[in-house]
């Protein structure tokens, strides 16, 4: 017997324009619009969460350094099967 994953059901309202646009894209993507709000909510919450554990950082270590935020972008980029483009020198 597969379980169905508890969800809380809410109501929410859209402005017409905005709701038609979060239909097609899910259907673009091959999802239903709560899906896809799901999804859309769990990505903006992690980014969020990452951002304010940056700011916990520099407010502990001071700011992050240009090369600090170089080896971030590889690490992440990596992660996510990206290849780095390496910066353009200027001068």
């Amino acid at each position: 017997m597969k379980l169905m994953p508890q969800r809380d059901k809410r109501s929410v309202s859209f402005p017409p324009d905005l709701a038609h646009r979060i239909e097609e894209e899910a259907a673009r993507e091959g999802t239903t619009f709560s899906g896809w709000l799901t999804e859309t909510a769990a990505r903006r919450l992690k980014l969020e969460a990452g951002r304010r554990a940056i700011e916990e950082w520099e407010r502990e270590k001071g700011p992050i350094t240009p090369e600090e935020r170089l080896e971030a972008r590889r690490r992440i980029d990596a992660a996510f099967g990206r290849a780095h483009a390496r910066p353009r020198r200027t001068g």
